[in-house]
């Protein structure tokens, strides 16, 4: 049994992960989270606690997190703890720079303090994004060589956490391996992104706010196929590389909300009519990227992962699960979230 560390198990991406990893007999996730507005126990309460340990913690608690790593001797770390809506990195930048920089240099610290008895089992895989590669254009797309030109505060401090990340394998030969994936999307995502708030609103008959003309195209890739890829990696990754991990989905995000539309037109027609008429075009994001796009090839081509799902069979399965979870989401707009605007203060 492999003791792993997860940290942010308990938000998007971490809790599917969490999910993912149970599946497999041979590990046993322990999560800490800090539990902010983005990370919920209700994401994990229907795993058995047997299989599982939980703490309340944070990233930035350089001492506890040397006390896990002693307790538990971990064979491994997975590290999506990160703040990561662009819009609020532009409204306040500093929790940005605390966790995504900060926390991550406090993970490396505990890591390399810890793991020189187990260095030739153990494995730190940080988990960033396609969004430290910058705007990519009209053409082309995003490999493990591309440069960095991040554009936003959280972009900017996923890049400075990825150079750490890989000057800590370089300098002290910590046996890492970072990657990064394009745009998630499936269960349990916090309904501020895209996707997800699309959905509700559709739910609820609200107006449906698309940024400047919805010509900006991401790669969309669903949570399950993302974990598939980390388990993978984490099996059979060399230590010291990048792998990017993608869907294969690269699609406008005007187009985007018009499958929202049409798909929840099938699965629950509304008597006010078509969903589309709810679709309103608001002022862009600031410094907003037009395009992403990550070749996986590497990723494919080594260690055989492919995504199992199209967006198509995607985006139907996350939104039949908005649709049977309203307690979920609801509870998350009565507590904490009112679907205001972010990312407009830069003055």
């Amino acid at each position: 049994m492999k003791n792993v560390l997860v940290t942010g198990g308990c938000g998007f991406i971490g809790s599917n992960f969490v999910k993912h990893l149970i599946s497999h007999e041979n590990y046993f996730p322990i999560i800490i989270d800090k539990l902010t507005y983005a990370g919920s126990k209700e994401n994990i309460n229907q795993i058995s606690e047997e299989r599982f340990e939980f703490v309340e913690g944070d990233i930035c608690d350089e001492q506890l997190l040397l006390n896990l790593f002693r307790k538990y001797k971990f064979d491994g770390v997975f590290h999506f703890a990160a703040e990561s809506h662009v819009d609020r990195s532009i409204d306040g930048p500093r929790v940005f720079i605390d966790t995504n920089i900060i926390g991550t240099f406090n993970l490396l610290q505990a890591s390399r303090a810890n793991i020189s008895k187990n260095k030739n089992n153990f494995k730190f895989i940080h988990v960033s994004t396609d969004e430290v590669y910058g705007d990519l254009g009209a053409d082309g797309y995003f490999d493990e060589k591309s440069s960095y030109k991040p554009n936003s505060p959280y972009s900017a401090s996923k890049a400075a956490s990825d150079h750490l990340v890989r000057s800590w394998g370089r300098t002290y030969n910590l046996p890492v391996i970072t990657t990064n994936c394009s745009n998630n999307y499936g269960a349990n995502q916090f309904p501020e992104k895209l996707i997800p708030l699309m959905i509700i609103n559709c739910i609820d008959w609200k107006k449906l706010p698309v940024y400047g003309n919805g010509d900006n195209i991401r790669d969309w890739l669903f949570v399950t196929d993302h974990c598939s890829a980390l388990e993978i990696i984490f099996s059979k990754g060399e230590v010291g590389e990048t792998y990017n991990i993608g869907g294969s989905n690269e699609i406008k995000n005007i187009d985007i909300v018009n499958t929202i539309c049409d798909t929840m037109d099938e699965l629950k027609p509304s008597k006010n009519g078509s969903y589309r008429d709810l679709i309103t075009f608001v002022d862009d994001r600031p410094g907003h990227d037009k395009r992403y796009a990550v070749d996986s090839t590497k990723l494919k081509n080594t260690l055989k992962w492919e995504p199992k799902e199209s967006f198509q069979s995607g985006i139907k399965k996350t939104i039949e699960w908005y649709l049977n979870n309203e307690t979920w989401w609801r509870k998350i707009q009565d507590n904490n979230y009112n679907q205001q605007r972010l990312g407009l203060k830069t003055k």
